[in-house]
């Protein structure tokens, strides 16, 4: 099945928990708007390369668009429509007044110089700018861009639109609007999530975990898990992964990756994207792309805690076996949600010309985070439910009090 196709599925099951009627779900299944461009790129050689690019608003019940926009060779328009969709539920999960939308590029980044990236983002913004607005849609970083690209894209807006918005991109640059707390924002609600089912459970404070995916937000578990004291046992990206049951060291693992661009050749028993998710951990952490838990390999997962951080790294029929199996997964329309919820912060501090501390965007973050998962429990164990569903059943009636009346 596509990855829309497993969101739909996901949906649906929670709708049915509820008791909504198809032609109510039909509205909230489809996006209200996809745009689709072909972005004309004159490379350094002189060359014009196209690429193909999406931005997808899925629903705005509850306020703008929100959501990254993704740069990788596999980007097409199903996986955009999914991360839409993930992204609808995830802001009303949260509680934040966003909607969902998503963007992306079929692109490789790693293959582009820096100029010829530059020219690419600020193409796709350009063309994209009649459909985006900090009233509209607000994009922001994903897999394969960053703040920079970011900053870069912020500029085109400005320059296709006139004036200066610094609300219609988030995840930005300090110096342009950018807000304290956001680069690490997706893995510290991931944490401070953990940390609370750690402690409603009484499981033992030195956790093993395994990472499959070290980017952003798989690199900032490590460090926020190794210095709480947890046990970072393994860790995967492209390149493959490296293995210590004793613990990897973390600050090295970093400087490595820093240094060489991966995580292969670190000094460890080399390990596959697929064996570390077999490994018997505490907590397993998906944070590289979806599909990863399928119905292939579910039976296979050792750990006690799946934690999401990768958008739909588990397909449904993976996730019926790990509820029959007693294994927690905490989805990611709750786990990563701390990256939208730190935008949602820098987009209300452009709007309202105001400025947090670390220490504001923290509280602040922990206080979104144990709300929503205390909702997310509540129905989980009222219904009798995985908490995948019980999230979306949370986020249904949510987007559905504020369904637009004609």
């Amino acid at each position: 099945m596509s990855t829309f196709g497993n969101a739909q599925v996901q949906l649906k099951k929670a709708a049915d928990k509820l008791g909504i009627s198809k032609q109510t779900l039909g509205a909230l299944l489809e996006p209200e708007h996809i745009e689709k461009v072909f972005c004309k790129v004159e490379m350094d050689d002189g060359e014009t390369k196209t690429f193909e690019g999406y931005r997808v608003r899925h629903n705005t019940n509850r306020g703008p668009g929100k959501g990254g926009i993704r740069f990788h060779p596999q980007v097409d328009l199903d996986e955009v429509k999914a991360l839409a969709n993930w992204m609808t539920w995830k802001c009303a999960v949260m509680d934040v007044p966003f909607g969902g939308a998503k963007g992306g590029v079929v692109v490789d980044p790693k293959k582009l110089s820096k100029e010829e990236l530059k020219r690419l983002s600020q193409t796709f913004m350009k063309l994209i700018a009649p459909v985006v607005g900090p009233e509209k849609d607000i994009p922001a970083p994903d897999v394969g861009t960053n703040a920079e690209v970011m900053e870069w894209m912020l500029d085109a807006y400005n320059s296709a639109v006139g004036g200066q918005h610094p609300g219609v991109i988030t995840g930005k640059p300090l110096i342009r609007g950018g807000s304290v707390g956001r680069d690490d924002a997706t893995a510290r609600g991931g944490f401070y999530l953990l940390q609370k089912v750690a402690q409603d459970l009484e499981f033992p404070k030195h956790l093993t975990l395994a990472i499959q995916g070290f980017g952003n937000a798989g690199q900032f578990m490590a460090k926020l898990a190794a210095d709480a004291g947890y046990r970072v046992v393994a860790v995967s990206d492209s390149s493959g992964g490296v293995s210590n049951p004793n613990g990897l060291d973390v600050a090295k693992l970093l400087a490595h990756k820093m240094s060489t661009g991966r995580v292969a050749g670190f000094q460890g028993q080399t390990i596959s994207n697929e064996e570390i998710l077999e490994l018997p951990v505490d907590v397993l952490v998906p944070a590289a792309l979806e599909n990863q838990i399928t119905k292939n390999n579910a039976r296979k997962i050792k750990a006690k805690v799946v934690l999401e951080l990768a958008n739909g790294p588990t397909t449904p029929e993976a996730d019926d076996i790990l509820f029959q199996k007693g294994v927690i997964v905490l989805p990611d329309i709750l786990a990563n949600a701390g990256g939208v919820t730190v935008s949602y912060f820098e987009w209300f501090q452009n709007q309202n010309g105001q400025k947090w501390t670390l220490d504001q965007v923290h509280e602040k973050l922990l206080e979104k985070m144990l709300q929503a998962a205390q909702k997310v429990f509540e129905t989980a164990h009222k219904v009798n439910t995985d908490f995948r569903t019980a999230a979306l059943m949370v986020a249904l009636r949510r987007v559905m009090s504020a369904q637009k009346v004609a």
